[in-house]
């Protein structure tokens, strides 16, 4: 079930980023007092109680021609088109301007549940001045203060309120879903019409759970599968194709719903830093990835420029280590029937369950290998360990103190894990916990 997402959208200057800051606990937006600053949309995972959430910073919307406040407000667009809760922010100092009353023109025809919040109302008496803001047609007004936090609770039940009308229905659990991922231009299309049309497919089209999106079902080999759509598959306008940094919020709704992420690398243009940072998000979300090397056609496709090319992709993602890499040309279709495999390899590694007298079998051979370390004259112990959860694996070690458990030795129990149940395609996790 994916995470609910909440823009924060207002003219510049009304202190959305010191807002955003403060909501997800550290300081990622550069907070100034210029209007401006914020030019590109920045994300982060936010929570409020139980509920967790994936939250924007947009640039102000300027209703101008220069070049640099088009972009801003092109790239607000996009925030606004892709949440599901907004959250208008306005300056209680300042009272109502023409350019709040611009924005709410914007917001009036974006039909998604709006959350007014006037903030700079850093003490009781101003609190009675927010009652012009009702004009703005949005309903109550929540005096808040970005700087001093003051608000933000009852702001955020409102926006809570909002998400239990946006969850999905959990996919059924023998299909497996997967999104390809990647900046524009990688070929993610291609790979779609590549896979979609090979050999016997059986393909049909639904609509799908989330808003605006098109899943597309098939079969394969008797497996069902689903293909999320993602920004390569339907462009909403022009600004999607050009240019990178409006691929990644989609990304990371597609993310949110998948059991194996592919992400994808052009062969032509090489490794980009964009490439790690899109591939980040499936690793931190805990799904199972393949690496996929497209265009493949376009380069001197030997075994050694294969392998060559394999050792970039371990030494710019490292943290993929576990990712298979697939080289393959989605134009000419060459190599595409090894994808597939992979994917079913990885989504059935994901789902994994190790029985718990096995696992600790490794678990006490890995020990008597390699000796518990010390600390402080003070050895760690671990007594046992069990599985917790699946997608992805998760492992409790209980021990006699988890400050013992160095993160070294913590990847050396994960080395000797996935030698003896492979896990390939999958991250796995591992928690240390005393014993209660």
């Amino acid at each position: 079930m994916r995470k609910s997402i909440v823009a924060i959208v207002g003219r510049p200057n009304v202190g959305k980023s010191t807002i955003f800051n403060r909501l997800v606990g550290e300081r990622i937006s550069i907070v100034e007092d210029t209007p401006g600053v914020t030019r590109d949309r920045i994300y982060a995972e936010a929570d409020w109680l139980t509920t967790q959430f994936n939250l924007i910073d947009t640039g102000g919307i300027e209703l101008s021609d220069e070049p640099l406040l088009v972009q801003m407000r092109e790239q607000a667009d996009v925030a606004i088109q892709e949440a599901d809760v907004i959250i208008f922010i306005v300056n209680g100092r300042e009272g109502i301007t023409a350019a709040d009353e611009e924005v709410a023109k914007i917001l009036y025809k974006s039909n998604k549940p709006i959350v007014l919040a006037v903030n700079k109302v850093d003490n009781p008496e101003m609190r009675e001045e927010i009652y012009e803001f009702y004009s703005l047609g949005f309903g109550e007004p929540f005096p808040i203060s970005g700087t001093h936090g003051l608000g933000l609770g009852d702001m955020l039940d409102k926006v809570v309120s909002y998400f239990p009308q946006l969850e999905v229905e959990d996919h059924e659990q023998d299909t497996i879903y997967f999104s390809l991922i990647g900046r524009p231009n990688v070929g993610k299309s291609s790979l779609v019409n590549a896979l979609l049309h090979q050999e016997r497919v059986i393909v049909s089209e639904i609509a799908g759970t989330t808003r605006d999106a098109i899943d597309t079902p098939f079969t394969k080999d008797d497996q069902d599968f689903v293909i999320i759509d993602t920004a390569g598959m339907r462009k909403r306008g022009k600004i999607y194709e050009s240019t990178e940094r409006y691929s990644i919020l989609r990304a990371l709704k597609a993310i949110e719903r998948s059991d194996v992420v592919l992400t994808l690398i052009d062969a032509d243009t090489g490794i980009i830093e964009q490439d790690k940072k899109i591939a980040g998000y499936a690793h931190q979300a805990g799904k199972a990835v393949v690496i996929v090397v497209n265009k493949w056609d376009t380069v001197q496709s030997d075994e050694k420029a294969m392998k060559d090319f394999e050792q970039k992709v371990r030494v710019h993602f490292p943290f993929l280590d576990y990712a298979p890499i697939v080289f393959l040309s989605a134009l000419t279709k060459k190599r595409t029937h090894t994808l597939i495999p992979q994917v079913k390899l990885a989504s059935e590694n994901h789902a994994i369950r190790v029985e718990t007298n096995v696992l600790n079998d490794v678990i006490m051979d890995a020990v008597a290998m390699n000796p518990t370390p010390t600390s402080h004259g003070k050895r760690l112990k671990i007594l046992y360990a069990t599985q917790v959860a699946i997608k992805p694996p998760s492992f409790v070690v209980f021990v006699n103190d988890p400050e013992l458990m160095h993160f070294s030795y913590e990847r050396f129990l994960e080395n000797k894990i996935r030698a003896a149940f492979g896990f390939e395609g999958t991250p796995i996790k591992i928690f240390a916990r005393r014993r209660s």
